[in-house]
């Protein structure tokens, strides 16, 4: 029986870039106002956004995670062509196949790099991560590109009164590559099926292949609507805020730390008040630099975490070699928590 030669990679993986894209329209909560009964006091004290990131026409999915990308592969110091994988973690892009990070890695000027996208919501830079810290540390890779990136615009009903002043776009990217000491931690992610109907898109595409319009939902005006992401806002919010806590802790866990080891705490950008409500549960001292990126701009699901990190290290809120937890959490219902260290 012949022996199968064993994979051998670097002894550690660590993030070693960072770059992000926000369109270049900023959408305040005045024009979300226009189609939904509500005010700019109520959706900044629900959610804390004041403003969020539209894309334009040029600005597609594609689009902005080679700009996200080619300046996380500058600030890892590295050139494209060495870049061995690309994993784009996106729920809108629209074509089915073939995945959008092919396009991406030809773009970039990679060597022919393996590139497939994935479909973990909100959750995805995280499961992506994971599968980065993987492919380097077996070495399939030496170097992986971690994409989140969307246009939640596109999927936004502007008519739905819960979810209207959610959504933003963006791209976040990251690089992987090898290290000598541990920067990413073990993984603590899962899901939770039964409460897959709690972040849905509102009709699957091949309703509009039926042809019955009775079978399609309307907006005010009597006109078809597009797919959309809708939720049960309560369920979900208590959800994340009794159950993603004690998965943050789970991470704290895993990689032998605890809250008073961090400098910093990134977590998915999708409300101020379940952030605030993990910050307190984990009791995370003062100390710690906690993400607020949502502020101005909005829920962006895969892209949310690797945009917030980008921005806290531009602006000096946090520095490379701080400690941070990273937790993603959504439709599935998904999640994914570790520590890593920042690049």
């Amino acid at each position: 029986m012949a022996k199968i030669r064993p994979s051998k990679g670097a002894p550690y993986a660590r993030i070693l870039g960072v770059g992000g894209y926000r369109p270049t329209r900023v959408v305040p909560n005045e024009v979300i106002l226009e189609k939904i009964d509500s005010s700019d006091e109520w959706i900044r004290s629900r959610s804390g956004i004041e403003t969020r990131h539209w894309a334009g026409p040029e600005e597609t999915v594609a689009a902005m995670a080679v700009e996200a990308s080619g300046k996380a592969i500058a600030d890892a110091g590295i050139d494209a062509e060495q870049i061995g994988a690309v994993v784009v973690s996106t729920v809108s892009h629209f074509s089915q196949t073939p995945a959008v990070a092919t396009e991406i890695a030809d773009k970039l000027g990679t060597n022919k790099a393996a590139a497939f996208d994935i479909s973990a919501g909100c959750a995805g830079f995280g499961y992506g991560l994971t599968l980065a810290k993987g492919m380097v540390v077996e070495g399939s890779a030496e170097y992986v590109l971690v994409i989140g990136v969307e246009r939640l615009s596109d999927l936004t009903d502007l008519e739905d009164r819960a979810t209207a002043f959610l959504f933003g776009d963006g791209a976040g990217a990251v690089v992987v590559g090898p290290a000598q000491e541990p920067a990413i931690g073990p993984t603590v992610w899962g899901s939770e099926g039964d409460k897959s109907e709690t972040i849905k898109q509102t009709v699957p595409w091949d309703r509009f292949a039926i042809g019955d319009v009775s079978q399609l939902p309307l907006d005010s005006q009597g006109n078809v609507k597009f797919p959309a992401i809708t939720q049960e806002g309560q369920a979900v919010f208590r959800w994340a805020v009794f159950e993603m806590a004690k998965v943050a802790q789970q991470a704290l866990d895993a990689a032998g730390i605890t809250p008073d080891d961090l400098d910093v705490f990134i977590p998915h950008q999708a409300n101020v008040r379940i952030i605030d409500s993990m910050v307190k549960t984990l009791k995370l001292p003062e100390h710690v630099t906690v993400a607020r990126d949502i502020r101005t701009t909005g829920n962006t699901s895969a892209a949310s975490i690797p945009l917030a990190m980008e921005r806290l290290l531009a602006t000096g809120e946090a520095k490379s070699g701080d400690t941070a937890l990273v937790i993603g959490f959504g439709a599935g219902l998904v999640y994914a928590a570790t520590v890593v260290t920042l690049p």
